[in-house]
């Protein structure tokens, strides 16, 4: 009974990595996302296919830019804009992400200061 219960427990790990393969024809390497610079060439390449504009920015070092369809227009709280209202030209934010601490108005109208790096 023991050598039942121990071939058993021995299978049972080797069982489930079997389920893990991703299948007889693909390499090691289809499975991995890539990485370093090949992950950013990919976000590079997916912001300029969507309009954006890649550059630097953030502790990232490169962001995707992008400008929000009701960029620079009148707002009076966070609900009128997609991105962000400023509190002082009380204008929808031109380019999303807005990095550095910048004034913006709540969806209650309030003033407040929100910070990115």
């Amino acid at each position: 009974m023991r050598r039942v219960i121990l071939t058993l427990s021995l299978l049972f790990p080797l069982a489930m990595l079997t389920a893990c393969q991703t299948g007889e024809d693909a390499g090691p390497e289809a499975a991995l996302p890539p990485v370093g610079e090949s992950y950013v060439a990919v976000q590079k390449a997916q912001c300029q296919a969507d309009g954006g504009r890649w550059g630097r920015g953030g502790k990232a070092g490169h962001v995707c830019y992008r400008t929000p369809q009701d960029a620079n227009a009148s707002c009076s709280s966070a609900d009128d804009c997609s991105s962000h209202c400023l509190a002082r030209s009380r204008t929808c934010a031109p380019v999303t992400p807005l990095f550095g601490c910048n004034e913006v108005l709540t969806s209650g109208g309030y003033p407040a200061t929100i910070c990115l790096d």
